[in-house]
């Protein structure tokens, strides 16, 4: 027998977004009810409270689930009452929706509701807030490294993180102020750490290595052309980790917060609150997007209609109907990336988090971490050479997309298709 759509647990979610002074307070939903009218109008009653301190007005958003919240994509969009732009806090909050509109004939009993309330106050708006919660982290199929091994609980607190990739045209900005300030030196093409001779290598220009899409001519730094397309917003490529955590250190200079990191001893210090790289454990939750025990930000297949990747017949979960290299982007010159948000974001907001450009986290690699790691937001192990990346890129199999699947070079390393995105901690 049909059983019709019945709310049997309602559930709320909520985005906090103070103020880069501190000052702002995050708003908060609380006393969520669902219930379907039983009057033959398939509509369902949701009631909330909202509350915020300082009195913003929010925009408010629903999701809806239809698995008990392993995924947030039915397509609901019939609502009125109180959502939308300029919700004043208080009780008693009403929204109506339209559920026989949406969902014609469709019937279930594990709907979940998320109400999201946003005050505004976002730090940036490249970044999106990723709110603390526990997860399981690693290889649920049992398909890939023995590294990404055992599975574990991990429980993090609340951070942000880039929308996007870095793009090239935001780190030629980095560069000339980096020249301008004495940051840098530029030898045979390669931009270093002003004073390490070639020890630390921050990332290549086009002199050094025709992948990378930033020129250097005549003491000046500028985004090249590809094939005649224009490539500001392609994610930076040829950039080392070491090129990396300094473009962190400076987008914290600039912003006026404190640095993270100590470009003498390469360590991150988690106290100060600037920008960094994420770490291995927060880069996978915020790729997750939400859902638990997929092999990709979205479901357990990948196609070229999700992700710039390297499709081919040797795995089952890819499924694109083209194969090889992207057809969109491959122009026949290297690197075939993909303007950042080309592709629809995951479940958090988050572009590119698959494919496009392996990522730099911030942790050192281990291969035994995993059985060993703390279980509230892990850092990494204290020692060693490599560093992690995740994401998988343009260059790589749908294995590599994979949101477990873990890599790892040396930090001097720059190759062309690797990027990085940053982090700032929940203030």
């Amino acid at each position: 027998m049909k059983t019709p759509i019945f709310f049997i647990i309602s559930a709320f979610f909520v985005l906090f977004f103070p103020a880069l002074a501190g000052a702002n307070s995050a708003p908060v939903v609380s006393n969520v009810t669902v219930s379907q009218r039983t009057d033959g109008s398939k509509k369902v009653d949701i009631r909330y409270n909202l509350y915020d301190a300082d009195g913003d007005k929010c925009t408010i958003s629903v999701q809806v689930s239809s698995d008990g919240g392993s995924t947030w994509i039915v397509p609901a969009v019939s609502f009125t009452g109180d959502i939308g732009a300029n919700i004043s806090p208080g009780t008693g909050k009403l929204i109506i929706w339209d559920c026989g509109a949406d969902l014609p004939g469709v019937f279930g009993s594990n709907y979940r509701i998320k109400i999201i309330a946003d005050d505004g106050q976002s730090p940036a708006p490249d970044l999106v807030l990723i709110p603390g919660g526990t997860f399981q982290m690693g290889d649920s199929f049992n398909e890939g490294w023995s590294d990404e091994l055992p599975v574990h609980t991990v429980t993090l607190d609340s951070f942000y993180i880039g929308k996007f990739e870095v793009t090239n045209q935001q780190y030629c900005a980095f560069l000339k102020w980096a020249d301008d300030n004495g940051w840098i030196t530029v030898t045979s093409g390669v931009v270093y750490k002003a004073g390490s001779g070639t020890s630390y290598p921050y990332c290549d220009t086009s002199t050094s290595s025709s992948y990378s899409q930033i020129a250097y001519s005549g003491g000046v730094f500028s985004v090249r052309t590809k094939g005649g397309r224009n490539m500001p917003n392609d994610p930076m490529v040829r950039v080392s980790w070491y090129g990396s955590v300094a473009y962190c250190n400076w987008q914290s200079q600039q912003e006026g917060k404190e640095q993270c990191y100590n470009l003498s001893t390469w360590n991150c210090d988690f106290n100060k609150k600037g920008y960094r790289l994420a770490t291995e454990a927060e880069w996978e939750y915020a790729a997750r997007g939400g859902l638990s025990g997929k092999r990709f930000p979205w479901v357990d297949t990948i196609s070229h209609s999700q992700a710039n990747y390297y499709s081919s017949t040797d795995f089952v979960y890819d499924i694109s109907p083209t194969r090889g290299y992207h057809p969109t982007w491959n122009d026949g010159i290297y690197p075939y990336t993909s303007p950042v948000g080309s592709f629809a974001p995951n479940g958090y907001g988050l572009y590119d988090i698959t494919g496009n450009v392996f990522e730099w986290c911030n942790d050192r690699y281990s291969r035994t971490y995993y059985s060993t790691s703390p279980s509230n937001n892990p850092t990494g192990p204290i020692s060693g050479t490599y560093r992690v990346l995740r994401g998988g890129g343009w260059y790589y199999f749908a294995f590599s997309c994979r949101v477990a699947d873990r890599d790892s070079y040396s930090p001097d390393s720059r190759y062309d298709y690797v990027g990085f995105r940053v982090v700032l901690d929940f203030q």
